[in-house]
C-alpha cells in the first residue's frame, strides 16, 4: 500500500474542506443553490455544497483514470478531507494470513474498556468498487466506529481487482473472519460477538461472509452491520436509474467496478440478494442513502432478511448520498449517520451477549 504525502494544494484543500465543515446552515444553504429535489427528497443541503465543490476539482470519473490512479485519488481525498476524530485507545497494523499470502489488518481497540476480559468486534471490510480502498481511506470511519461502538475494529485490506478478481475478495474476507474467530483470546475478543461490516462492496462482502459461513456449519457473525450494500448487479433498479449521474458514484464507474470484479453477476457470492432462503443469518442494520444508485438493492436485502425471520433495522438516510459514511468530517449529517449506526453496532453486540448467556437466539 503506497503511502502519500499531501501536496501545497492537497493542503489548501484541506483548508478549504475545515473551513466548509464550520459555515452556518444558512451560509451552507446560500452556497448550495436551490435545493435539489428527487423521488421526494431532499438533498442535504451541506452535501449538494461538497457536491458542487468535489465537481470543480473532479479530475474526472473513476473508470477514466484506471485503477492505480483512482487508489492514489481516493487516499489523496481521504488526507484532504480528514479531520481530527475521537481518540481509540489504541491502533496496531498486523498482518492476517490469506488464501493467497498475508493480508493488512489493522486493530482499533475502544477506550474506557476495562483491560482484562473479552471485548465485542467487528471485523471490517472497506468499499471501492472492489477496485480500490485500503486501510487508510476508511481508518476515520474505522476510528469512529470504534469509539461510538465501544468493539475493538479489526479492519482487513483485502486483494483488489482487476489484478485478483472474483472470488479473491471473497475468499480473503473468509480467511479473515475466521482467523479473528479463532485468534479471539489472543486478540482480547469475544468469540460470540464478532461482527462483520462494511460500506458498499464492504457491505457486500459482509453479507457474503454471512451466507457462506452459515452454509458452511460455522462460526456465523453474531452481527451484520451493511452500509448502503451492494447485493445484485444483476438487474438495474429505480434508484440506480434515477441517480446515474450527478451523485458521486455513476453508472460508468459502476459498469467499471463489475466488469472488472466479477462476470458472474449471478454468482450468490457476488449478488447476496439473489439466495433462496437467508433463514438463520445473524441480526442486521442495514443503511442506505435517499441519493444513492444503490439505495433500493439494499433496502430489497434488509426486506428479504426480514422475509426469512432475520432480525432487521433498515435506516434510510434520505438527504445523504453513496459514499456518505467517509464524508462525517465535511458533513454534519453524515457525522450523526456514523455515530447512529455505531449505537446500533453496539446494541447488536450487546443483544449478542444476552443471547449467548441465555442460550437463546438474538
Amino acid at each position: 500500500m503506497a503511502s502519500y504525502k499531501l501536496t501545497p494544494r492537497d493542503r489548501a484543500e484541506r483548508v478549504a474542506a475545515r473551513l466548509m465543515s464550520r459555515l452556518s446552515p444558512r451560509t451552507v444553504r446560500l452556497l448550495a443553490g436551490k435545493p435539489i429535489v428527487r423521488d421526494g427528497l431532499t438533498l442535504d443541503p451541506q452535501i449538494q455544497l461538497i457536491l458542487k465543490a468535489m465537481e470543480a476539482s473532479s479530475p474526472g470519473p473513476w473508470s477514466a483514470m484506471g485503477a492505480e490512479v483512482a487508489r492514489r485519488e481516493l487516499r489523496r481525498t481521504a488526507m484532504v478531507n480528514a479531520l481530527p476524530v475521537p481518540r481509540v485507545k489504541a491502533v496496531t497494523d498486523l498482518t492476517v494470513p490469506g488464501p493467497a499470502g498475508p493480508l493488512p489488518a489493522r486493530c482499533y481497540d475502544a477506550p474506557g474498556l476495562a483491560p482484562d476480559g473479552p471485548r465485542p468486534a467487528l471485523v471490517f471490510f472497506h468499499g471501492g468498487g472492489f477496485v480500490f480502498g485500503d486501510l487508510d481511506t476508511h481508518d476515520e470511519l474505522c476510528r469512529m466506529l470504534c469509539f461510538h461502538s465501544g468493539a475493538t475494529v479489526i479492519a482487513i485490506d483485502y486483494r483488489l481487482a482487476p489484478e485478483a478478481p472474483f472470488p479473491a475478495a471473497v475468499d480473503d474476507c473468509l480467511a479473515a473472519f475466521r482467523w479473528v474467530h479463532e485468534q479471539a483470546a489472543a486478540l482480547g475478543v469475544d468469540p460470540a460477538r464478532i461482527a462483520v461490516g462494511g460500506d458498499s462492496a464492504g457491505g457486500n462482502l459482509s453479507a457474503v461472509i454471512c451466507q457462506q459461513m452459515l452454509a458452511a456449519g460455522g462460526p456465523v457473525p453474531a452481527y451484520q452491520l451493511l452500509i448502503y450494500p451492494a447485493t445484485n448487479r444483476s438487474e438495474r433498479t429505480r434508484s440506480e436509474e434515477l441517480f446515474s449521474e450527478g451523485f458521486l458514484l455513476i453508472a460508468e464507474d459502476m459498469v467499471w467496478f463489475t466488469e472488472a470484479y466479477a462476470a458472474a453477476v449471478d454468482d450468490l457470492r457476488v449478488a447476496p440478494l439473489l439466495a433462496p432462503d437467508l433463514t438463520g443469518l445473524p441480526p442486521a442494520y442495514v443503511t442506505t442513502a435517499g441519493f444513492d444508485p444503490l439505495r433500493d438493492e439494499g433496502e430489497a436485502y434488509a426486506a428479504k432478511l426480514a422475509e426469512f425471520g432475520v432480525p432487521v433495522a433498515l435506516r434510510r438516510h434520505d438527504g445523504l448520498i453513496h459514499g456518505f459514511a467517509n464524508m462525517s468530517a465535511v458533513s454534519r449529517a453524515s457525522h450523526d449517520a456514523v455515530v447512529e449506526m455505531a449505537g446500533a453496532l453496539r446494541m447488536g453486540l450487546a443483544a449478542a451477549a444476552a443471547a449467548d448467556r441465555t442460550g437463546t437466539a438474538a
